[in-house]
C-alpha cells in the first residue's frame, strides 16, 4: 500500500516506468511547464487568470530509422508545449479534467506518440496544490456494436489469463462457467506451458518461439472445452465480442504486427497488453503469479 501511495503522488514519469510493458518504449518528457489561464467551474474563478502546471510524459514508438540527428524524425518537445497553448486558447474550459483530455487527444494525433501521461495542477486556489492527472493510449478504442435503436455501444470484454495449473483443473468447466456468467465476452490467455523448448540464445527468434509455445497451450485449452475457440486475428476477436462469446487468443499474429507488442516470456504482461488494446472491462487472473503495476485496466485476482 505505501508503495502505491507514493506511486499515485509520484512524477508522471515514474507512473510510466512502473506500468510498462516487458519492452518499455523511449520517452520524452515536458516537466514543470507553468501556463497562465482563465479556467474553471465557480464564478470566482471567472475572468481572472490562474497559474498551471502541467508535467507531461509521452511514450513514443521507436525511430523505424536512423535519426541523422534530424529533428523531423522525432516527436518535439515543442508539440506537447503547443498542445497546451492550443488548447487553452480554443475556449474557455471549467473542468481541468476536460483540458488534460484534449491535451491528451492532440500530442496522441502526433504519429510517435503511443502513450501520454498529464498531470495538471492549479497552484493559486489556496495554501496546496489542486490536479488530475491522466493516461491516455492509442490502444483504447472498444468494439462498437449497433443495438436495436440504431445507437452504437461500446462492449468491453473481459480478459482472463488461466496459468497452467488453471488448464488442467478439474473445476475449468465451472471457471469457464463463472466468468460466463458475468454476462460479457470472455478472451482467455494463456502463457508458456511446463514444457521444455527450443533456446535460440537470439532474441527475434526465441520471441517467435516462445509465441509458438504459448499457441500450442492455447490449442491444449481448446482441447478441454468446446467453448474454448481459438483465434488470432483482431479481426476474428472483434467478431466474436460482438456476439458476445468466449474465445482463446493466439497471440502471434497481433503481438508481432504490433509496433509496441510484449515480450512473449511474461505472460500475464501480455495479457494486459491485449486487455489494454480491447479497452477492457478487467484482466482477471488466475494462479499464483505476479499482478502488474500502474495498469490502466483494473486487475482482479481470481
Amino acid at each position: 500500500m505505501t508503495s502505491d501511495i507514493r506511486l499515485a503522488f509520484a512524477h508522471p514519469e515514474e507512473r510510466s516506468q512502473a506500468s510498462a510493458g516487458a519492452d518499455p518504449r523511449d520517452r520524452i518528457s515536458l516537466r514543470d511547464h507553468l501556463v497562465e489561464a482563465d479556467i474553471g467551474a465557480f464564478q470566482k474563478e471567472r475572468g481572472h487568470t490562474q497559474r498551471l502546471l502541467f508535467n507531461v510524459v509521452v511514450e513514443v514508438r521507436p525511430a523505424p530509422q536512423p535519426l541523422n540527428d534530424d529533428v523531423d524524425r522525432i516527436l518535439s518537445y515543442d508539440r506537447i508545449t503547443e498542445a497546451i497553448a492550443d488548447e487553452l486558447a480554443a475556449e474557455r474550459l471549467n473542468l481541468l479534467e476536460t483540458l488534460a483530455e484534449r491535451v491528451a487527444e492532440r500530442i496522441l494525433a502526433e504519429p510517435q506518440a503511443m502513450r501520454v501521461f498529464v498531470r495538471i495542477e492549479k497552484l493559486d486556489v489556496g495554501p496546496y496544490k489542486l490536479g488530475v492527472e491522466i493516461v491516455r493510449s492509442r490502444a483504447e478504442a472498444a468494439v462498437k456494436v449497433v443495438g436495436h435503436d440504431g445507437a452504437e455501444a461500446a462492449v468491453h470484454p473481459l480478459v482472463v489469463f488461466l496459468d497452467n495449473a488453471a488448464i488442467v483443473s478439474p473445476d475449468l468447466g465451472k471457471r469457464l462457467d463463472a466468468l460466463q456468467a458475468r454476462g460479457l465476452p470472455v478472451i482467455l490467455t494463456v502463457g508458456l506451458p511446463d514444457l521444455p523448448r527450443p533456446e535460440t540464445g537470439h532474441r527475434p527468434t526465441q520471441r517467435r518461439v516462445d509465441m509458438l509455445a504459448i499457441e500450442q497451450n492455447a490449442w491444449t485449452l481448446a482441447a478441454r472445452d468446446p467453448r474454448c475457440v481459438v483465434m488470432a486475428t483482431r479481426t476474428e476477436i472483434d467478431w466474436a465480442v460482438k456476439r458476445g462469446q468466449m474465445m482463446v487468443w493466439a497471440p502471434s499474429k497481433m503481438v508481432l504486427d504490433a509496433v509496441d507488442g510484449p515480450h512473449a516470456r511474461d505472460a500475464v504482461a501480455l495479457a494486459l497488453w491485449l486487455a489494454e488494446v480491447m479497452a477492457a472491462e478487467r484482466l482477471i487472473v488466475h494462479g499464483p503469479v505476479a499482478l502488474p503495476a500502474g495498469s490502466r485496466v483494473p486487475v482482479e485476482r481470481a
